[in-house]
């Protein structure tokens, strides 16, 4: 008995999306008798793209008339490849996974990014729109190879294309790692929220620019937090207590901050913040957005005062890291599966420490260590980096009853 070779036949539908094409073209293939290899559909404004590839053991001529005469039934272009290459086993499944936004992505950003993957011999499996507000983002599955040269080699560009293109690209390994994420942890000042809050309380202090001074060299590097820290806390003397309350209250969220919280819970993250900042004036945010965790400074405060100190343990570059650290063990969850997200060089070590870390608007010494840099100021572009959509968060916030409006960002 003689056994037919299998011919394999890639059949590409393009054309209006309407009801009833697949169907007609299945039951084309069902009556032909062949077996399906893969299938991949995408609807772009309107258009239908769809892909099937299939095996026969017979006539894959008479395959190729059936499909044409199914199609042109219902009005859509039908291409046929007989004999198209099958990937093999190794080819299945991409090993990275990178988001790329901007606003806009223009076509020359993407060109970039496009020809630089190909000079890596890196291959574009397939592309989704995961946002279109405030920023536009397209999700990448890239075959790039597995090992840790490539994957090394694959960020490095990224990152250098990311610079000149001007658009923020973040790269992470596809597969389940990428999908297990469960702790979030946000830095405050200039984060989680606009401004720097201990330049709040010295607004009131009258000393502003003083301390303004001393946080911009911390956050580059250029000085030893715990020192800045003592520095700026000790021109906070004598300011009364009750300035720390009227500071809390007049806390401004950074654009995306709330919808990100808000997405993160129904999706069964664990939230919290990590700051150098101090736990007096951030505690009702905290509890308003409730947070699963708070670490911050402590102001010392006498007769209702402040001492111009700080009690307890401080929270410095070191201390972040240990924070998280701590969290992560509360809730029994794998520093890979920890995500961390801060804007300066204090946060290098808790950014290091986290399976993911996410630089926000962020100085360069923390932006060359990080797993990934945004530059717009939304921090809801945490959410795409991790594959959730805005159509998903915009169709969470409904089911709800959240509808918020959207402002104009361009």
């Amino acid at each position: 008995m003689s056994t037919r070779k299998a011919t394999t036949v890639l059949i590409t539908v393009t054309g209006p999306d309407k009801p009833g094409v697949t169907s007609v073209l299945f039951a084309a293939l069902t009556r032909h008798g062949v077996e399906v290899l893969d299938v991949e559909q995408v609807v772009i404004r309107s258009r239908l793209v769809l892909g099937v590839l299939v095996s026969t053991t017979h006539d894959p001529e008479g395959l190729q008339e059936l499909t044409e005469q199914a199609m042109a039934s219902v009005g859509m272009h039908v291409d046929v490849e007989i004999g198209a290459r099958e990937r093999s086993a190794a080819q299945h499944g991409s090993s990275h996974v990178l988001v790329v936004m901007g606003r806009p992505v223009t076509a020359r950003g993407f060109t970039e990014v496009a020809r630089r993957l190909a000079a890596l011999g890196a291959n574009i499996d397939s592309i989704r729109r995961v946002a279109d507000y405030p920023v536009t983002g397209l999700e990448l599955a890239v075959s790039a190879g597995d090992t840790d040269e490539a994957d090394a080699e694959l960020r490095a560009a990224m990152a250098e294309v990311s610079v000149r293109a001007q658009v923020d690209i973040a790269v992470e390994q596809a597969g389940l790692t990428r999908r297990a994420k469960r702790l979030v942890v946000f830095d405050v000042d200039s984060t989680l929220i606009q401004g720097e809050v201990i330049e709040m309380l010295a607004a009131h202090a009258g000393c502003e620019e003083q301390v303004r001074e001393i946080t911009e060299a911390a956050m580059r590097g250029e000085l030893d937090f715990t020192q800045s820290l003592e520095r700026r806390v000790s021109l906070l003397a004598g300011l009364p207590a009750g300035v720390l309350a009227e500071v809390g209250r007049s806390l401004e969220l950074t654009p995306g901050a709330r919808t990100t919280i808000r997405t993160l819970r129904r999706l069964g993250f664990r939230c919290g913040v990590v700051s150098g900042g101090f736990t007096q004036v951030i505690a009702g945010l905290a509890e308003e957005l409730r947070l699963d965790f708070v670490a911050a400074n402590e102001l010392e405060i006498v007769e209702g005062k402040l001492t111009g100190r700080v009690t307890g343990e401080v929270v410095d570059r070191a201390g972040k890291a240990v924070a998280l650290r701590r969290f992560a063990a509360e809730h029994d969850i794998p520093l890979a599966q920890c995500v961390a997200v801060g804007d300066g060089a204090n946060d290098i070590d808790m950014l290091s420490t986290a399976g993911l870390g996410v630089a926000f608007n962020a100085k360069p010494a923390l932006r060359e260590v990080a797993d990934t840099a945004l530059s717009h100021p939304f921090l809801d572009a945490v959410l795409f980096v991790l594959g959730v959509t805005r159509a998903e968060v915009e169709a969470a916030d409904a089911a709800d009853g959240l509808v918020e409006e959207r402002i104009e960002v361009g």
